[in-house]
């Protein structure tokens, strides 16, 4: 499976848990020899104008994060686009699901599945799409940026049991119906991570679910790097998930 990755995101662009160092290494350990990396770039500056503020983008440039914020925005679409045809995982930092078209919290500054699903439309790669976010944390910036678009739906998993979780997954899938299916892949949710509810084996069974349904719809998925915190458990948490979309 295609892992969209720039060796930029190993650099500590600030002070955050999602910027911390070691993080994305430990990941790219694990995967590595189980993956084919595909050179993350930059998204366009037309690409961030269609989703976010003048504001926003001059606040993100302030704080000297713009550069590394593209590049992961860019990282998104390049993910989502392979998506189309075949699955794709987006190894991307900073993370985007707190992000709103003229704000940001939690470690995000640009939205990378807005600004990725946004190019697909544009585009006429797509005409819907689903995101599942699958994160601890309720992805409210996708949500403000694309609840009122008529072209897509979102699902923010909540529940803290884990059966209950996997069954919501299952429901959400057996009646999903769009083109592409993005996951907002944050690993926060972990039994040994802030959330404390997934195995890592979940997360093979959410990758499965994702890709069979992506094939009844004859259509495509992919996922982005979110949340998830915990070095030790977060490359097996990735290569899951990954391994599970690429069931056929």
């Amino acid at each position: 499976m295609k892992v969209v990755f720039n060796e930029d995101f190993y650099s500590v662009y600030t002070m955050d848990p999602a910027a911390e160092e070691g993080r994305i290494e430990a990941v790219v350990e694990v995967i590595g020899p189980h993956v084919t990396f595909v050179t993350a770039q930059n998204a366009s500056d037309a690409d961030i104008e269609a989703v976010h503020t003048s504001s926003q983008i001059d606040y993100v440039k302030r704080h000297g994060l713009h550069a590394i914020a593209t590049l992961a925005a860019g990282g998104a679409i390049q993910a989502a686009t392979i998506g189309l045809t075949e699955p794709c995982f987006g190894l991307i930092r900073p993370p985007g699901h707190h992000a709103s078209a003229n704000s940001s919290w939690g470690f995000c500054y640009y939205n990378n599945m807005a600004v990725a699903l946004e190019y697909l439309k544009r585009e006429g790669s797509i005409k819907s799409a689903y995101v599942l976010d699958i994160d601890l944390h309720y992805g409210d910036g996708t949500v403000n940026i694309l609840g009122k678009k008529d072209y897509v739906k979102i699902h923010n998993l909540g529940t803290e049991n884990r059966n209950a979780y996997l069954r919501e997954v299952q429901d959400e899938m057996e009646n999903c119906t769009a083109d592409i299916i993005g996951i907002s892949a944050g690993f926060d949710n972990h039994q040994y991570d802030w959330g404390g509810v997934l195995a890592t084996e979940d997360y093979n069974e959410i990758g499965r679910l994702v890709r069979q349904a992506s094939k009844r719809n004859n259509g495509g998925c992919f996922a982005i790097l979110e949340g998830g915190y915990n070095h030790q458990v977060l490359g097996h948490n990735v290569l899951a998930l990954i391994q599970g979309m690429s069931q056929e």
